[in-house]
């Protein structure tokens, strides 16, 4: 069976997702991980049980994952769906529609302090695309109970982010991270705090299906936006016909969320325009703790380039946040998804752009402000095994740290003007 799941190409179950077969819960993301390591082995080759590595499986998929001892039923009801297969593709699953948006596309303009924004080649933005995109992120059709959007999570007035330590979900559910921010998300190598995902179009369907958030399998999503008349007309002005299935869902939505771009702040200005009467004496001075590697060394991960400056570098460290005293980490990071001691409790490095706005901070929201941030960088965070060799003690005196927290509100950028709600530009 490892083989067969091998050679199964992820593209042709996205294509398949408005199948409910295929659409709820689990399933899908076993597909989507192909070539990876998808089952854990004893000595002698028996199956014991899937890895909690597999990326794009969410928690509450892992919680219901069969363990050692399961006995050999999963293996009669996973090879029945495989065995599906070749059926579900002649059957109406929506393989022959072409997810690629067509019409001409539309240049994305990076703002001043940003690099180009990169465009996948078989997702290429257009107005309409992204104006469907737009809609979807705004719409709580896509939540069990239609009382969740994207945007319930991400809102645009607490800088694309939840104001929140953890999200609401469906039910009064409380998610198991702090949402991060969708600012500047098209130059993300990876998504999640984890980087479970791959893509921009990978990540977006998750939350929609996750039990811990919108709570919808892909097939109810997809047949809610069928019965909308309106839809059928956005998608036919997207795609060139009216099908609708999820690869679309996920390729609108991704297309919106490139748009999501902050820069040109009074950094920026002073930065690379050399308007040196951007930043105060304050910024200024907290600019050169921000990047002094016997200072803040804060550059050292929030990188800024001679051109532009993502204020992340898209890695993954361990800062210690969440880390016991006894060395129990409160969540493993990075580690669930690459097994790798190494990245015990690391998490993706957040851009710092807009952060001024996007509070509470780091990977489970425990910091309220920018002050406890920084006071707890300085502190060299919790101490433990794993922690990232660039976290030190550092000597900053009140002063400092004041300046630091008024460089970091430099940050905050513009937001153009039609990433909020449909008919509110």
């Amino acid at each position: 069976m490892r083989r067969l799941c091998e050679r199964l190409d992820s593209e042709i179950f996205s294509s398949c997702r408005g199948m409910r077969m295929l659409t709820t819960g689990f399933w899908p993301r076993l597909f989507e991980a192909k070539r990876r390591s998808l089952y854990e082995m004893d000595g002698v080759g028996k199956f014991r049980g899937f890895r909690r590595t597999m990326p794009g499986v969410l928690d509450s998929d892992v919680a219901r994952l069969p363990v050692a001892g399961s006995g050999m039923g999963w293996w009669r009801a996973s090879g029945a769906i495989l065995l599906s297969v070749p059926l579900a593709l002649t059957c109406g699953c929506n393989a022959s529609a072409n997810a690629k948006p067509v019409g001409v596309a539309v240049a994305i303009r990076a703002p001043l302090g940003l690099p180009p924004v990169p465009i996948p080649a078989h997702n290429p933005p257009t107005a309409s695309s992204i104006a469907l995109g737009r809609k979807l992120f705004y719409d709580t059709k896509l939540s069990k109970d239609n009382s969740l959007s994207c945007a319930s999570c991400h809102h645009p007035k607490s800088g694309f982010t939840d104001a929140r330590e953890r999200s609401t979900g469906v039910g009064g559910t409380t998610g198991l991270r702090h949402a991060p921010t969708l600012v500047n998300v098209a130059y993300s190598p990876l998504y999640f705090w984890d980087g479970r995902a791959k893509s921009l179009e990978a990540q977006v369907d998750s939350p929609i299906a996750d039990a811990l958030e919108m709570n919808q399998t892909h097939s109810a999503s997809v047949t809610k936006l069928r019965a909308d008349p309106l839809y059928k007309s956005l998608f036919r002005s997207a795609f060139g016909t009216d099908d609708i299935n999820m690869s679309r869902v996920e390729n609108a939505l991704a297309s919106f969320e490139r748009t999501i771009l902050s820069g040109n702040s009074a950094f920026d200005n002073y930065q690379y325009e050399g308007r040196k009467e951007a930043l105060s004496p304050a910024q200024i001075k907290g600019l050169a703790v921000f990047k002094d590697p016997q200072k803040g060394n804060c550059a050292a991960c929030h990188t800024i380039g001679p051109h532009y400056a993502l204020f992340t570098d898209g890695e993954f460290h361990n800062t210690g946040e969440g880390v016991g005293d006894n060395e129990d980490f409160s969540d493993l990071g990075r580690f669930q998804i690459t097994n790798l001691d190494a990245e015990r409790g690391a998490f993706k490095t957040p851009t710092l752009r807009n952060v001024a706005m996007t509070g509470p901070y780091m990977h489970d929201g425990k910091l309220k402000t920018l002050k406890a941030v920084v006071d707890f960088y300085a502190g060299r965070g919790n101490s433990n095994t794993y922690l990232d060799k660039r976290i030190s003690t550092i000597a900053l005196s009140g002063r400092e740290r004041s300046d630091l927290v008024e460089f970091l509100k430099s940050l905050t950028g513009e937001i153009p003007s039609n990433v909020g709600p449909p008919g509110r530009d």
